[in-house]
C-alpha cells in the first residue's frame, strides 16, 4: 500500500498501523516501545468494545452523538496540548490559513465524517467479530479507489492477493449466524468513505509534501468533524433523544469512553519513528484476532468453522498483502 500521512479516524481515530510515516529516530528504550505498543492495541480494541457496549448492550442508539462527543473531546484536548506541549509543534510546518481549511481539512473531514458515521451505526447491526471480517476488505477497497483515481496500477499480483481477500470476506458474510443486511451495508459504506478519505489524503497533502502525523491531524479536523456530525446528528437523533438514555450510561462512563478513545490516537503518535512499518502490520494483525477473541468471550458470539476458515485465508492474503513474502520470511 502506497506511503501516506493519515488524519486518524475510524473507530474513535484509530490509526491503521501500515500507513504510520516512519522516520528513523534515536533508538528508543525497548520497554518504552513495548508498553506504547501494548497500550495502543489495548486503546484501541478497549475503544471498539466499549462503544458497542454503549451503542449495543446499554441501548444508547445514538451512535453519531457517540462519536460527536469523542471529536468534541479531542479537539479540546488536543488545544490544550498544542498551548502547554510541544506534541503539536509539527503544525507550524502546515499551512496556516482558510485556504488549507477549506481546500485540504474540509474534503477530508467531509469523508471522514462518512466514515465515522457509518462505522458506528453497524455497531446496531452486527457483532463486534463479524465487523472485524468485514474490515478486512478494507485493502481491497482502498487499491479500487486509487485505481480509479490513477495513483496506483493494477497487477496481476495485486489483484489475485486482493481477490483472495475480498472471497474471504464473503465467504465469512454467507457462513455468519447473526446476518443483517442493513449492518453489511452500512460497514461498507464506511470502507468506502474511507478509502476515498485515505486517496484524498494521498493527493492533498501528500502531492504537497505535507507530513501530519496522528494527533496533528486531529488537532485540525476533529472540530470540523465534530461541527458535520452535529449537525447531521441534530437531523437524524436529536428528534427521538431521551435524556434518561444519557444517564442510563452514566456520564462518567461517557468521560473515560472518551478518554481511552483519544488514547489510541495518542499511543499512535509515540509510536511513530520507533517501530517498523512491518511490525505495526503485524502487532495489527494480533490487535485485530485479540478483538474477535474478546468480542466472543464478552457477547458469547458463536463463529462457524466456515468463518473460521474463511477469515484464517482472508489473514494469510492481508499479511501478504501489506508487508510481502520476503519481509515476512524475514520477521
Amino acid at each position: 500500500m502506497a506511503n501516506y500521512a493519515q488524519l486518524p479516524s475510524v473507530e474513535a481515530f484509530e490509526l491503521p498501523p501500515t500507513t504510520l510515516p516512519i522516520k528513523q529516530t534515536a533508538t528508543p528504550s525497548a520497554l518504552k516501545v513495548v508498553f506504547y505498543m501494548i497500550l495502543w492495541i489495548a486503546s484501541s480494541n478497549i475503544t471498539i468494545l466499549f462503544n458497542k457496549w454503549i451503542i449495543d448492550t446499554a441501548e444508547f442508539k445514538y451512535p453519531i452523538l457517540l462519536v460527536t462527543w469523542h471529536l468534541v473531546f479531542a479537539s479540546i484536548v488536543t488545544q490544550i496540548l498544542a498551548h502547554t506541549t510541544t506534541y503539536l509543534d509539527s503544525r507550524h510546518k502546515l499551512p496556516n490559513d482558510w485556504k488549507f481549511i477549506l481546500t485540504t481539512v474540509l474534503p477530508i473531514g467531509l469523508m471522514a465524517s462518512g466514515s465515522l458515521v457509518a462505522s458506528n451505526f453497524v455497531y446496531l447491526y452486527l457483532s463486534v467479530a463479524f465487523i472485524q471480517m468485514l474490515k478486512a476488505a478494507s485493502p481491497a477497497v482502498v487499491l479500487l479507489v486509487s485505481w480509479s483515481f490513477g495513483l496506483t496500477n493494477l497487477t496481476i499480483g495485486k489483484v489475485t492477493n486482493i481477490f483472495l481477500i475480498v472471497l474471504g470476506v464473503a465467504v465469512a458474510s454467507g457462513g455468519a449466524l447473526e446476518f443483517s443486511i442493513i449492518g453489511i451495508l452500512f460497514q461498507l459504506g464506511g470502507l468506502g468513505f474511507e478509502a476515498v478519505r485515505v486517496v484524498m489524503i494521498q493527493v492533498l497533502l501528500n502531492s504537497k509534501d505535507l507530513k501530519v502525523d496522528p494527533i496533528v491531524g486531529l488537532y485540525y479536523y476533529a472540530p470540523v468533524v465534530a461541527i458535520l456530525n452535529l449537525i447531521i446528528a441534530y437531523l437524524i437523533e436529536y428528534p427521538y433523544f431521551n435524556m434518561a438514555d444519557l444517564y442510563r450510561v452514566g456520564l462518567l462512563l461517557f468521560f473515560l469512553n472518551a478518554i481511552i478513545a483519544f488514547t489510541v490516537s495518542f499511543s499512535s503518535m509515540v509510536l511513530i519513528g520507533k517501530i517498523s512499518g512491518l511490525t505495526m502490520s503485524l502487532a495489527g494483525v494480533l490487535k485485530n484476532i485479540l478483538l474477535i477473541i474478546s468480542s466472543v468471550l464478552i457477547w458469547h458470539i458463536t463463529i462457524t468453522p466456515t468463518q473460521l476458515i474463511s477469515y484464517s485465508i482472508t489473514l494469510c492474503a492481508l499479511l501478504y498483502y501489506l508487508v510481502g513474502w520476503k519481509k515476512l520470511v524475514r520477521a
